[in-house]
């Protein structure tokens, strides 16, 4: 599970890195990048749904509403993507950018969020594991 947690913090770095580097691209590579990177969520989407539907109905009512604001998500994304007609006033362009940013904000605290909660559930598991075999030493 410790390398499950190293490899989230390899792609976070992974990100920032390509985060870094896409702010000194032009337009045309940056909506090529933008394009590319719905298709990776919408095809990690996919995966998700196709292994939530593979799950148990015992699963825990916080990780279904994560999947739900997920889906939200991807929904958003596809409205988006419908209604990619370019603005050409910079006013309109300031506030698509400005609204940009602020999803961008909130997608970091989404990710924040969700590897805290992954290491709460390595530390629980880890947790559990450990009185298991307390308990298999006792017996």
């Amino acid at each position: 599970m410790a390398a499950d947690f190293s490899d989230l913090t390899q792609q976070v770095n992974e990100l920032q890195a390509q985060i870094k580097a896409t702010m000194a691209t032009g337009r045309d590579q940056l909506l090529a990048q933008v394009e590319q990177a719905q298709s990776k969520v919408e095809q990690q989407a996919s995966q998700m749904q196709a292994k939530a539907a593979q799950t148990k109905e015992d699963a825990a009512t916080s990780w279904q509403a994560m999947q739900d604001r997920w889906q939200s998500h991807i929904a958003q994304l596809h409205q988006r993507a419908a209604d990619k007609k370019a603005e050409r006033d910079v006013h309109k362009a300031q506030m698509k950018a400005d609204a940009a940013e602020m999803y961008a904000a909130d997608a970091i605290a989404f990710a924040i969020s969700a590897a805290q909660e992954a290491e709460y559930a390595v530390l629980d598991a880890a947790l559990a594991r450990s009185d298991a075999n307390a308990l298999a030493g006792a017996g």
